[in-house]
């Protein structure tokens, strides 16, 4: 059963038995009242008729009783009668015409007989019976006492008894169906924020969870229960947004680890074919033609060097993924960018123009300087490497809002603009033609040892005009 119809039943039944009590008792005390109403009014009345009442003595010896003027007419207005008897039962007076066996069915005046005293009871001796009887004796000139009853009957009273509890009756009747009506008003005006939690719950999915539960009210207890929903969803939301991410990195380092595994067998494979062709020829007829032989050794001899230093940077990457080791110490940048130049001097024999204007002041960062020194090689490398014949590289180190960088210039080829974002990848080669014997991870490593520094690479390129990279770290130790 709905809560709402709970709620409903059991403020209508409460409701219900709250308006019964207070129906019984209010009939309680009416009835009360009514009847001490009545026994005060005979009670009275009582006294009045026995202050008035005339015994008088007849020729026979009979006695004979009288209630005349003002007692006889108030006794009438107030619905009362009066019966007078002798010690034996026999009534002597009465005020109004009673029923043969009136005498028979009164017994209240024995009561009195006995007692000697007043005595009250319930009686039909008028015609109008149940009747309220007063008795009372009264004084008979030395003879028995004489025995005057006073009587009001209850018809009336119960008649307006009757209408009374007709009336609270059908109040009570009305007042417990106006209830119900109520009892769901109010459960189902409490619930309705339920009914928009539930609506708004429903609307939710595992795959979303940004909507939010409606607070009509944060201040009763449905909303703070929505409160602390919609804050558990938000706890909830900010959890799997972070298994969701966390989830997305391990896909993609997954990816990148297939990738690097099939480019890291490919790289191997070419000179090693290329090793076990010149060794076959070799076996086969090359050791008979000193000038074959001599080629095959050269080329064996190239592409093991070839093989070597592409385990070297293997295993510079691998170093660097377990977290490098790293010795920094305050150093000159100046002096690291100097000696990169002229050893890619060296390296370039000419074929394009290598130029390092040194600041006049020291340029001083906090760093492995074996490391960045590997880095200013790297870069100068690749700008020698991508630069045409007689072409410029340009080398500058300076430093800028607490940073101290060094950066490299060529007049090369150039990068597209969509090929930018991955020369930082492991294995990734522009032009495979125009790097031959390259495995495509220098910058690789370059961009590994900057970021273990807490520094960054930063790459610009023009198609046709040349590409400028810059390692940039933080001159203070972090």
């Amino acid at each position: 059963m709905p809560i709402r119809w709970r709620l409903t039943i059991f403020n209508a039944l409460a409701i219900g038995a709250i308006l019964l009590l207070l129906g019984v008792g209010l009939f309680l005390l009416l009835q009360e009242s009514l009847l001490s109403r009545v026994e005060r009014t005979v009670e009275s009345r009582a006294l009045i008729a026995a202050r008035e009442l005339e015994v008088d003595e007849g020729a026979d010896g009979t006695l004979e009783v009288k209630l005349e003027g003002d007692a006889a007419e108030q006794l009438s207005l107030d619905g009362v009668f009066v019966v007078v008897r002798n010690h034996n039962g026999r009534i002597l007076y009465e005020s109004v015409n009673l029923p043969a066996d009136a005498e028979k069915q009164d017994t209240v005046w024995r009561d009195a007989v006995q007692s000697g005293g007043p005595a009250s009871g319930t009686a039909r001796l008028s015609r109008e019976g149940p009747d309220y009887i007063y008795a009372k004796p009264i004084e008979n000139h030395g003879a028995p006492p004489l025995i005057l009853e006073a009587g009001r009957s209850y018809s009336a009273l119960e008649e307006t008894l009757d209408a009374i509890g007709t009336a609270i009756t059908a109040s009570i009747g009305v007042a417990f169906f106006l209830s119900i009506g109520g009892a769901y008003f109010l459960a189902r005006t409490a619930l309705r924020p339920v009914d928009a939690v539930v609506s708004s719950a429903r609307e939710m999915s595992e795959t979303d969870l940004s909507k939010r539960l409606p607070v009509t009210n944060p201040g009763d207890e449905i909303g703070r229960l929505a409160t602390t929903i919609n804050g558990l969803l938000a706890r909830l939301e900010t959890a799997f947004g972070r298994l969701k991410a966390s989830l997305t990195r391990q896909e993609e380092a997954l990816a990148r680890q297939r990738r690097f595994a099939a480019d890291a067998s490919h790289e191997f494979r070419t000179p090693l074919t290329a090793i076990s062709g010149y060794a076959n020829m070799l076996d086969g007829w090359a050791l008979e033609d000193p000038e074959a032989a001599r080629e095959s050794v050269m080329a064996i001899k190239k592409e093991s060097d070839r093989l070597r230093s592409l385990a070297e940077a293997l295993l510079t990457l691998a170093r660097g993924d377990e977290g490098p080791s790293l010795r920094v110490e305050r150093h000159d940048l100046r002096e690291v960018a100097a000696e990169s130049v002229e050893a890619a001097r060296v390296a370039a024999n000419g074929r394009v123009a290598i130029e390092y204007a040194s600041p006049v002041q020291p340029i001083r960062a906090a760093f492995d300087r074996e490391q960045v020194r590997q880095t200013a090689s790297i870069l100068l490398d690749n700008a020698v490497k991508y630069t045409p014949k007689g072409g410029n590289v340009t080398v500058r180190v300076g430093e800028e809002k607490g940073h101290a960088y060094l950066e490299v210039s060529d007049t090369g080829f150039g990068i597209p603009e969509e090929e930018l974002p991955l020369v930082f990848e492991r294995f990734y080669r522009l032009d495979s033609s125009r790097t031959q014997g390259s495995a495509g991870l220098g910058l690789s490593i370059a961009h590994q040892i900057a970021q273990a520094h807490g520094g960054t690479i930063e790459a610009r390129s023009t198609v046709g005009q040349g590409s400028t990279f810059t390692l940039v770290l933080p001159q203070k130790q972090g």
